[in-house]
């Protein structure tokens, strides 16, 4: 797990790289020197000034001659960021002292670039600023402001201001615009769609990439439109859009692959094109064509810093799928290669990368690689040191402390561990912080230091919520490995936590852990942080409900519940969680009709043992059970969970949480219910009728006042303009759905089309809605949770969060639509008959109602309805 982390660090260098790149290349394209610039990859800088030398060069040093611009531009071509930031210093203080206002403020611009790179965002604002005062005021350069505004909406972009960023890369348009430079304002465009996407509007974003598409589609230059393709294929794979970003990547090289016959140096070009279009088919889990890809792009390119590029990549991806024996001639052939390189902070990053898939390749196959791994490791942290790159030296001092780690060396860890988090901690640099505390917090548990690993894992948990807009929306290689570089976190915190009888202290911290990791995890979901927690617990304000937390640990299944007022308890089940996760998988195969009723008996009590029978004392004045569900038990109803005598449904009302904190605590007022149903009941874009629809929303409409849209004009617009016209308490749709861990892939059927998870907040919740008219209850009476995904109710538990609904009643599995019409109209009967009855109450009279039934009796017909949200 760690060394995934490690990789996907090196692999967000790549990425604020790329995203960099953007801005390097509108830059060279709106900025046209006199004098040639160094170029490495797609970063180019270069400057038109008079020659004039700076200082002598170190003994063994090589430095570019000529102007000071030329040489900075030449370090950091070569990756000598920190030696190229002072050369421009040195550069915009000479020009000041002549006088010479607008060379000072393009050297500003060049150290602003380089401060960014370098992580030093604060320094970097204050170069830049002090670049565009000089343009503004003192000189005129529209091409050169441009690129200021370019990098300042990235510094705000990363300092977490998105919207300024979008503001300031609006200006830069308008300034690309009034030069006519089409190429500068797709760059604009590029990245206010990234910052759209960072602050959660999927549609404005995707908006801006379309408008990006169309214009590049109209370039007459094969070359410039190959370039603008390839931009917007990188776009579309930091936002998550895979299938777009392959389909525009292969576009891009189909035209860039023709000109490297007679001009080539677009090898170059069509070697980075062909690794991006790898990178995106990884991300896919293509994993063979991602292999080939990156071979093609390792064989085409010329500069060796992009062929090894390529080359880590594919051997990451073969130690990652354990294609040991092609993964073989790699590892003999890099180190080679490495030695080759030029001091610099991508050589840095490509010497930790190769250690990584190293140290993974050699355990178990050769011991005595670690000495040679260790050896590439401190002379990754001697060359970082040597060119002043801290942050560089922090990443190789960190993987230096996880080989000491992986080879039990724990004191030797432990100190070096402690050196990369103190360079970190003098950096504005949370997602290195987070990576060596959690280090650090391993190798301190390992050694019997408890105290000391809660502490380091509390402060990564901290770097982590720091991180959080970052996490989904600046670097998806986290986004994609969620499950490996920061789930682990939190859960590892709780076993912590929770190990030798813990105290309500550390019970309290262990359940706010499990509400982080929910939120969390549909921070992963949605791919931005879109969710906002309340300081109030929901649970404060209704003294009958209990609120259980199961988490299902490496070695256990660990249980807290609380009730208002009364101290938490907790309790756990010793057993390998492949284990744990049989018996889940088992009670869901079980609820077939088709299998024995006295197996399924078995594995439901076996599971009420686990989660409910300790605490039945407890619980003995308790009328709701509200649970907050981890990992396969979110897939499962905990309504037919059997004490031996009963369903729980039978004794308490049921509801599900995605985190108590994400609740408004209103009861429902029935005498305020007014219902739009929407539905099909005939087949429909390859889903199979449901004739039963036109009987349940009819039987809706003999209780409560009812708009019924049916089939034909079950439309999205038709939906959309209805629910702009009335503000509805009660949507309920009768129609095919899907939940999946897939964002993509969680999604509503109607006539026309289908509504997608990111799409269903600006349907449900038009901008005229009264605040004091909230949407009270969404129903989805016909969904089911996607096939072979364990995670697919985390597409439920989204659904039900951006709908904006207080309450969200759906089926985890699509049952007989006659079953799902009866207990419909008894739900709504309930509430309708008896006011102040919960909403939770309401759901449990309605499957009882069916359990009575002897043609419903099996929990197959009745379960799988579950409330999610606010139960009152």
């Amino acid at each position: 797990m760690a060394m995934g982390l490690v990789q996907i660090l090196n692999r967000r260098r790549f990425w604020q790289g790329r995203w960099l790149v953007v801005l390097a290349m509108v830059s060279c394209w709106l900025v046209i020197w006199t004098t040639p610039g160094v170029a490495t990859g797609d970063q180019v800088l270069s400057s038109g000034v008079e020659q004039v030398e700076i200082g002598e060069p170190a003994d063994g040093e090589t430095v570019a001659t000529g102007s000071p611009m030329t040489q900075g531009s030449a370090l950091f071509a070569a990756g000598r960021l920190a030696a190229a930031a002072d050369v421009w210093q040195q550069a915009a203080q000479q020009y000041e002292t002549q006088g010479n206002h607008l060379e000072q403020a393009r050297a500003l611009y060049y150290l602003a670039l380089a401060d960014f790179n370098l992580g030093r965002w604060e320094l970097a604002h204050q170069a830049n600023g002090q670049s565009q005062t000089l343009l503004k005021t003192a000189a005129t350069d529209t091409a050169l402001l441009g690129a200021n505004l370019n990098l300042q909406g990235q510094l705000q972009l990363v300092l977490g201001q998105p919207e300024q960023a979008i503001e300031t890369w609006q200006q830069a348009a308008a300034i690309y615009v009034s030069v006519g430079d089409a190429t500068g304002q797709l760059g604009a465009q590029l990245n206010r769609a990234r910052a759209l996407q960072t602050l959660g509007h999927y549609q404005q974003s995707q908006q801006l990439l379309e408008q990006s598409l169309a214009k590049i589609q109209t370039q007459a230059d094969p070359a410039v439109k190959a370039t603008g393709l390839k931009l917007l294929g990188i776009a579309l794979q930091a936002v998550g859009d895979l299938e777009r970003s392959q389909s525009l990547l292969t576009e891009s090289l189909a035209l860039t692959q023709p000109l490297v016959a007679t001009k080539p140096i677009f090898a170059n070009q069509a070697s980075a094109t062909l690794l991006s279009l790898g990178n995106t088919l990884a991300a896919s889990g293509e994993t063979a064509a991602a292999l080939t890809h990156y071979q093609q792009a390792a064989n085409l390119a010329i500069q060796p810093l992009a062929r090894l590029e390529a080359q880590l990549n594919q051997l990451q991806l073969l130690v990652k799928t354990e294609q040991w024996s092609q993964a073989q001639p790699l590892i003999s052939a890099l180190p080679h290669q490495l030695q080759a390189l030029p001091p610099g902070r991508d050589t840095v990053y490509a010497q930790v990368n190769f250690a990584a898939s190293w140290m993974r390749f050699a355990q178990g196959r050769d011991q005595s690689a670690q000495t040679r791994i260790a050896q590439l490791l401190a002379d990754a942290v001697q060359m970082a040191r040597g060119i002043g790159d801290i942050r560089a030296e922090a990443f190789a001092l960190g993987q230096l402390g996880h080989l000491y780690e992986t080879v039990q060396q724990w004191q030797d860890a432990q100190q070096v561990t402690q050196e990369a988090m103190q360079l970190a901690q003098g950096l504005d640099a949370p997602d290195l912080k987070m990576a060596w505390q959690w280090q650090l917090g391993r190798i301190l548990k390992q050694q019997g230091q408890t105290d000391g690993a809660i502490a380091a894992y509390s402060e990564a948990v901290g770097s982590l919520q720091s991180l959080r807009q970052e996490l989904v929306a600046l670097n998806p290689d986290l986004q994609f490995s969620f499950l490996e570089t920061v789930e682990p976190v939190y859960r590892e915190l709780v076993a912590l936590l929770l190990d030798n009888q813990p105290q309500q202290p550390q019970l309290q911290q262990a359940r706010q852990l499990i509400e982080s990791l929910q939120l969390a995890e549909l921070d992963n979901f949605f791919r931005h942080a879109c969710l906002e927690a309340k300081s109030q617990l929901i649970d404060t304000v209704d003294p009958t409900a209990a609120i259980v937390y199961p988490i299902i640990l490496a070695d256990r299944l660990a249980v807290i519940v609380s009730r208002p007022g009364l101290p938490l308890i907790h309790y756990e089940t010793r057993l390998p969680q492949p284990e744990i996760e049989a018996a889940i998988a088992q009670l869901q195969l079980y609820l077939n009709p088709h299998f024995f009723e006295a197996d399924r008996l078995r594995v439901s009590q076996q599971l009420y043992d686990w989660l409910i029978r300790p605490a039945t004392d407890f619980l003995a004045e308790t009328q709701t059970l509200v649970f907050v569900l981890d990992g396969t038990l979110r897939n499962l109803p905990m309504a037919v969970l059997h004490d031996g005598q009963h369903y729980l449904v039978e004794r308490y009302g049921i509801a599900l949480s995605p985190g108590l904190q994400l609740l408004e605590p209103q009861s429902l007022s029935v005498g305020q219910l007014d219902v739009l149903t929407g539905g099909l009941s005939v087949p429909q874009q390859g889903f199979a009728a449901l004739p039963a629809v036109d009987i349940e929303v009819n039987q809706i409409a003999a209780t409560l006042p009812t708009t019924q849209l049916l089939n034909q004009t079950f439309t999205t617009d038709r939906l959309k303009r209805t629910l702009n016209d009335v503000p509805f308490s009660v949507v309920h749709l009768a129609t095919h759905g899907q939940f999946s861990s897939r964002v993509e892939d969680t999604f509503l059927v109607t006539w026309d089309g289908r509504i997608n998870v990111q799409d269903l907040d600006a349907l449900l919740q038009p901008r005229r809605r009264d605040p004091q008219q909230p949407l009270e209850l969404l129903v989805l009476s016909a969904c089911q949770t996607a096939t072979g995904d364990k995670r697919a109710a985390l597409g439920l538990a989204g659904m039900a969060l951006r709908s904006g609904a207080r309450s969200t009643l759906a089926t985890l599995w699509q049952v007989k639509d006659e079953s799902t019409a009866t207990l419909m109209a008894q739900f709504y009967q309930q509430l309708a008959e008896n006011p102040g009855m919960t909403k939770a109450a309401a759901l449990r009279a309605a499957q009882l109602s069916l359990l009575q039934q002897p043609q419903y009796q099996h929990p197959f017909y009745w379960a799988p309805f579950v409330l999610v949200g606010n139960w009152l």
